[in-house]
């Protein structure tokens, strides 16, 4: 699967390299709380973009607005020892859309059934396409995503969608690394029996060339 680029990941990395990292920005929130906008700027399109994949742009506004709600509420106990963010708030958003499983779900089956109409195929599919921008989660592929059971797509799409590597994402779901390798397996096995053919153009590889472990 075709990744868009990890703005967020490297407007942090610039940050960091330029002393600005996202600590410091919420350290210094909580004297000045206006500086948190700053999180807000680096990562609101990436949250936003996590968010609609897995459940739709309707909800997304709602979702993405309350991930950094909370995030702001809960800045004095955020890990300074932690520069980037990014992780804490993809953490975040995965719990908002913990509370509707069966909407993700029930989205997924819906698109695997209008993938099977002959003129959806038709608009759908592009070279471009892949497995991603308009038919990301179209076809086998969204039937296959939506019978995952909710630990295995979580790891799965948070690294594939949201571009942590395993220690990111083991910290954003407060997994032990082994965990999130092993359920990371688990739910590609399960795609490729549920598809019927070899591994899905669906890149889960750490996208920072490491998996810590």
């Amino acid at each position: 699967m075709t990744l868009l680029p990890a703005t967020g990941a490297a407007f942090a990395l610039a940050a960091n390299a330029s002393g600005t990292s996202d600590g410091s920005v919420i350290e210094r929130s909580w004297e000045t709380p206006d500086a948190f906008a700053v999180i807000f700027d680096r990562y609101a399109d990436d949250i936003h973009r996590y968010i609609a994949r897995r459940l739709g742009s309707d909800i997304a506004d709602d979702l993405m607005a309350e991930t950094f709600v909370i995030a702001f509420q809960r800045r004095r106990r955020y890990d300074l020892s932690r520069p980037h963010a990014r992780p804490w708030l993809y953490g975040i958003a995965t719990n908002l859309i913990g509370r509707h499983r069966r909407d993700e779900a029930r989205r997924l089956r819906a698109l695997s059934r209008m993938a099977s109409l002959p003129e959806e195929r038709e608009k759908q599919a592009g070279p471009e396409d892949e497995v991603t921008g308009a038919a990301e989660t179209h076809g086998p592929l969204a039937g296959a995503l939506a019978e995952l059971p909710a630990r295995y797509r979580d790891v799965l799409l948070v690294i594939a969608w949201g571009e942590l590597d395993y220690a990111e994402a083991a910290q954003a779901l407060g997994l032990p690394v082994g965990t999130v390798r092993s359920r990371l397996h688990r739910a590609r096995a399960k795609l490729r029996r549920a598809l019927g053919g070899p591994e899905p153009t669906i890149s889960t590889a750490p996208q920072k060339g490491t998996d810590h472990g």
